[in-house]
């Protein structure tokens, strides 16, 4: 039996996301929720290593310029379900995201109360994760969070002074 690789992809990311929340749920309510938000930091630190490189290789992203750190964060996000535009600019890329998958499940969950601290922890920990995997050449801001009440989310990476 032959699946459509946009089902299989809906399914992975729909079980991704889940097991996400599930096992975030299970920690809170086995101690509480700042424990469970240091240990998602925590894995988000590790599993945002593990996308930028992965995404480095699937790209064949060898380097460290604003096209490819754009291809492989447009990965990471498309594959998340997001969507998004992407604009390079000078030394750096510019994200903005209408909506955001994690937002529209904490609110699905009854759960939105937390999306700004989760946001403020687990976000800008991937976004510095992915400036280190990129040479520590780029610094990560998001001026705008969904989360936090902005119509949509903005992420940058601007290349540092001393690289550009």
């Amino acid at each position: 039996m032959q699946i459509d690789d946009r089902v299989l992809a809906h399914y992975l990311r729909r079980s991704y996301h889940a097991a996400d929340g599930l096992w975030f749920m299970m920690v809170e309510k086995a101690d509480d929720f700042e424990r469970a938000l240091e240990l998602d930091r925590r894995v988000w630190e590790v599993l945002a290593k593990i996308q930028a490189r992965e995404a480095r290789e699937l790209t064949n992203s060898r380097g460290n310029t604003p096209e490819e750190l754009a291809k492989c964060f447009s990965l990471k996000l498309t594959a998340d379900g997001h969507q998004f535009t992407a604009e390079i600019a000078g030394a750096g890329v510019h994200f903005t995201i209408p909506g955001c998958p994690g937002l529209d499940l904490l609110h699905k969950s009854d759960r939105q109360h937390l999306a700004a601290r989760v946001s403020q922890t687990i976000c800008p920990t991937e976004g510095s994760v992915w400036c280190a995997e990129f040479g520590g050449e780029y610094e990560f801001e998001i001026p705008l969070m969904a989360c936090g009440g902005g119509e949509h989310c903005e992420m940058q990476f601007r290349r540092r002074s001393n690289h550009a």
